[in-house]
């Protein structure tokens, strides 16, 4: 799938520019942490590498890619994932059969992503019964499940405790050790030194930096990511 490679990406809705000309080479292995201040622009920038949002102008390419199969080797867990009416093991079963596993795969492997994230002993439950954490470690199970090359994650941690929270970056880590590409937004400076190694910082629409996570913090290039580093630190 990789690299991927944002070409002067272009978004607006309506009169409102969002994304604007932004272009970055995104390679595989590193942690990839998109960051900015609120209204930047990061969840839209990473809906558009996703495919979810078609760009206004500009492109979107995986150079590691056939055509057509962009989709199937990537995916995406939102800020609040969305649970079928059906058990946390059904929820993760659905998408395996969508992509074309037999129920008996399907199952084996659901039951072992529930037991690496800690939810087997929940595997009969309602998914929408679940706590907010819990339905998060769902939807990570569910996407890893499927073995993509790139995972997109937006605010995973967003309005959790810090348990939950823990529990949850063991899981992007465990993630990331398997192979798979991390790709995040995140408010919480914390939580991008914890699991980036490095950071596309982003304000008003437009890429400011593309840089390691340690000369981010240390040595920011420009006055934006200075300023943000210094209103957003504890």
């Amino acid at each position: 799938m990789l690299p991927l490679e944002l070409d002067q990406l272009t978004f607006s809705a309506g009169n409102a520019a969002i994304i604007r000309g932004i272009s970055a080479r995104i390679e595989a292995g590193p942690r990839t942490v998109i960051l900015g201040p609120n209204g930047a622009g990061k969840s839209v920038l990473m809906r558009l590498c996703h495919g979810l949002l078609t760009p206004t102008s500009g492109r979107v390419v995986w150079h590691g890619s056939k055509n057509g199969d962009v989709r199937r080797h990537q995916a995406m867990v939102f800020q609040r994932p969305v649970m079928l009416r059906r058990s946390a093991l059904a929820n993760v079963v659905y998408g395996l059969k969508l992509a074309g596993k037999s129920r008996s795969q399907s199952e084996l492997r659901a039951m072992d992503v529930l037991e690496v994230v800690g939810l087997a002993q929940h595997a009969a439950r309602p998914a929408r019964v679940l706590s907010g954490g819990e339905q998060q470690r769902l939807a990570l199970a569910r996407a890893w499940a499927l073995g993509p090359d790139v995972l997109f994650l937006d605010e995973p941690t967003a309005n959790l405790d810090p348990a939950s929270t823990q529990d949850i970056e063991s899981i992007i880590n465990a993630i990331h050790a398997s192979g798979t590409k991390i790709i995040m937004t995140t408010h919480n400076l914390g939580q991008a030194r914890r699991l980036g190694d490095e950071i596309l910082f982003i304000s008003n629409g437009r890429l400011v930096e593309h840089t390691p996570i340690d000369r981010f913090f240390k040595q920011p290039a420009s006055a934006e990511a200075a300023t943000f580093i210094k209103d957003e630190m504890p």
